[in-house]
């Protein structure tokens, strides 16, 4: 049983969910297949990131490289994309969740931009929590960008070339717009970044693990959480005498009791509440 401290949490989680295409494979299923059951597990975790208080959660949801996959994998990851971002517009914003999008998003097709432009727009002023999606994104194209705009300024001569250091770099880089991140997790069992967040994941605490992207659960989360907070010097929780406190924890991020371990289950929201809002009239779907 992998417990969570409310006090410790990584700020900011990446994931590279990968395994989508391995998980329909097995089952004998096309590729969209895998990638329609990983948009639910994006739903699940992002619900249960939101409720355990993770203030910034970045998915590898579509790199540079994927548009060199067969035409008709990216047109229905395409179409998948649309679909979360219209189903779970309500949820994000009635959840506060801020809508953040990294990469070379013009490359999207135009049914996809004309459903996020306006929920972005919509979602900027929300607090809860950032939920970024790294689309069209490569890690390196995204630092070489940010380097033509400097030496581009340095050439017209509103920038002095001395004064280029790594915090004037990190502030052209989308990815840091939410800040380092503290752990980054890879499903699927490969062990690399995969031109991922690279310059951010400089102190980024690692987490690898077989279990496929549709298959990973709110207990694989929590596992890599508290594999996190061994890490960072945290004591690890402790169970109290009756094996863990019961009831259910309040979904307001910072609203979690921070004098005890939690469990997945505690946060994972319960289907009744995911499909139907909670008591006080909040959605819970993301």
């Amino acid at each position: 049983m992998n417990l969570v401290e409310a006090r410790n949490l990584p700020r900011h989680v990446g994931i590279i969910m990968d395994g989508n295409g391995r998980w329909a494979e097995l089952r004998g299923e096309p590729r969209e297949a895998g990638h329609k059951a990983g948009s639910a597990a994006v739903r699940r975790i992002v619900r249960v990131c939101r409720r355990l208080g993770v203030e910034a959660l970045t998915l590898y949801a579509f790199s540079e490289q994927n548009w060199a996959r067969p035409r008709n994998e990216v047109d229905a990851l395409m179409g998948l994309l649309r679909e979360y971002l219209m189903s779970e517009r309500c949820e994000i914003l009635e959840n506060d969740i801020r809508l953040v999008a990294i990469g070379d998003i013009s490359r999207l097709p135009e049914g996809v931009r004309d459903v996020l432009d306006p929920l972005r727009k919509a979602s900027a002023t929300n607090r809860q929590m950032t939920l970024a999606l790294a689309l069209s994104y490569g890690a390196r194209e995204e630092i070489a960008a940010a380097a033509r705009e400097l030496a581009m300024e340095a050439v017209a001569g509103r920038l002095d070339p001395e004064s280029i250091d790594g915090a004037l770099l990190a502030a052209r880089l989308p990815s840091l717009s939410v800040g380092e991140p503290d752990l980054i997790i890879r499903t699927g069992g490969e062990q690399r970044l995969s031109n991922f967040l690279l310059y951010g994941a400089a102190y980024a605490e690692l987490s690898f693990t077989e279990r496929l992207w549709p298959d990973f659960t709110e207990d694989d989360l929590f596992a890599a959480i508290a594999a996190y907070q061994r890490r960072d010097g945290a004591p690890p929780p402790a169970r109290d005498a009756e094996g863990g406190g019961g009831g259910e924890p309040a979904s307001a991020r910072g609203a979690l009791d921070a004098e005890r371990p939690w469990r997945a289950r505690e946060i994972a929201a319960p289907a009744s509440q995911a499909s139907h809002g909670s008591h006080d009239g909040s959605r819970t779907g993301v």
